[in-house]
């Protein structure tokens, strides 16, 4: 009995000793935000890492999000209409139709995701096939690499290249720029899509009319799909605006445009995202969904259609939070520029987005840098910055994609979009840093 139990267990070890990872997902494990999340929590600190606020939305969302569950309403406690729940889907269309100048159908043309990153993961599994090219502009978003990889596809990159300021001045997120002989180059018989992000995470740059014409002609003349994360569409600054792709000429037909209730409503734990395109496109996403999570919480997509059919009767008014929002995040970003600039450290002025870039090439002598480190130097600082100084952001490198990690590893990423009180308290950790670098 003994040796008949002894040969089942070797029989069991030798079935899994086989290979049970699928290749598709080889060298995708790594993530920055597992890593540096909890990092950040095991050690007592100031989190101006992770990208989310720590204040709560408006009154009027959550009073919306507390009616929806506490109503009478039983069916807002159960399953709703798989490709998004009708009222959300309805005001979506609503909304951005009359943005876009376009005739949206909320049943055909619109679909509710499990947040933006649900949305995106659609846009690659449903339109990316194995041997299309991708076109990623750097600095990206991190999933995008991956997630194209994941499709079969292969990832093309083309950076953002920064021009020096004018004398006295500090960079800004404009300065950098698309080579438009560069971009085009890029373009080949095998590009099925270019990945646009404005405002970009993690640089805060808000693309000019000019900058998407000339990526919407190239879209249009090699007939290239658009995936545009716009959830920062909101957040923009000093008097920018933000431009959607899809109404220039030749790109509804051809763009997918994603959004966030997390960015556009400051809460990033409700996970209700959306897209929206032609039906031609869309219904290729709608297979994708209805096959992984098939459906979005009911209640979460109730208050968010509130909150929309509420800004749509207030759009462009002073009471508009749409309005007000970016007011308040300028004032943040502001606070956080001038306390960096105190420490010694070149903050680049976003023009949009929760983030700003700091450049930290004076900071060396304080964590000497290691050419044999296979680890870039800004995740390396940032390591030692947690640990040594009780501060948290993250490694711009990390935006990157490998051949271009090095030519970026002196600048960390910071969120500004905090309270007072985290500010505040990030603001102490950057004076004492400053009052140890000068003496007394």
């Amino acid at each position: 009995m003994m040796a008949q139990l002894t040969g089942n267990c070797n029989e069991m070890e030798a079935k899994m000793s086989r290979p049970v990872q699928a290749q598709r997902l080889e060298g995708l494990d790594k993530n920055v935000w597992v890593e540096f999340v909890k990092l950040a929590a095991t050690y007592p600190t100031v989190n101006l890492g992770q990208g989310f606020p720590d204040f709560s939305p408006p009154d009027f969302v959550k009073e919306a999000f507390v009616k929806a569950v506490s109503g009478e309403n039983a069916m807002l406690h159960q399953y709703t209409r798989v490709f998004g729940h009708p009222a959300l889907v309805t005001i979506l269309a609503r909304f951005f139709g009359k943005l876009l100048g376009q005739d949206i159908d909320p049943l055909t043309n619109v679909m509710v995701t499990v947040g933006a990153y649900e949305a995106l993961f659609c846009c690659f599994q449903a339109l990316v096939d194995s041997g299309d090219e991708v076109i990623i502009i750097e600095p990206y978003f991190d999933c995008y690499e991956p997630m194209v990889k994941m499709a079969g596809g292969t990832p093309v990159f083309i950076p953002l290249r920064p021009k020096t300021p004018a004398p006295g001045k500090l960079m800004s997120s404009g300065d950098w720029q698309l080579d438009p002989a560069e971009l085009a180059s890029k373009f080949t018989r095998r590009t099925k899509a270019i990945v646009l992000n404005s405002p970009n995470n993690p640089l805060g740059k808000v693309f000019s009319k000019k900058e998407m014409e000339i990526i919407a002609d190239l879209c249009v003349k090699h007939d290239v799909l658009c995936f545009s994360d716009e959830v920062y569409e909101w957040l923009v600054y000093d008097g920018k605006k933000h431009i959607r792709i899809a109404s220039l000429p030749g790109m509804w037909d051809r763009t997918i445009t994603i959004g966030s209730a997390g960015k556009t409503f400051s809460a990033t734990g409700w996970k209700v995202g959306w897209m929206f395109g032609p039906d031609h496109l869309v219904k290729h996403l709608r297979t994708v969904h209805q096959n992984c999570v098939y459906h979005c919480p009911t209640a979460a997509q109730e208050a968010v259609a509130q909150g929309f059919q509420r800004e749509f009767e207030h759009y462009g008014k002073p009471e508009s939070y749409f309005v007000q929002l970016p007011q308040e995040l300028q004032q943040k970003r502001d606070r956080l520029v001038q306390s960096l600039l105190a420490v010694g450290m070149k903050p680049i002025i976003p023009e949009g987005t929760y983030f700003l870039i700091a450049d930290l090439s004076d900071f060396k002598a304080e964590v000497p840098n290691l050419p044999d480190c296979e680890e870039p130097y800004d995740s390396r600082f940032i390591k030692w910055m947690i640990k040594n100084k009780g501060l948290a952001a993250i490694p711009v490198s990390a935006f990157y994609s490998t051949a271009q990690k090095r030519n970026f590893d002196h600048l960390i990423r910071f969120c500004f979009v905090k309270e007072e009180a985290t500010l505040k308290a990030a603001e102490d950790i950057l004076q004492q840093w400053k009052l140890k670098k000068t003496g007394p």
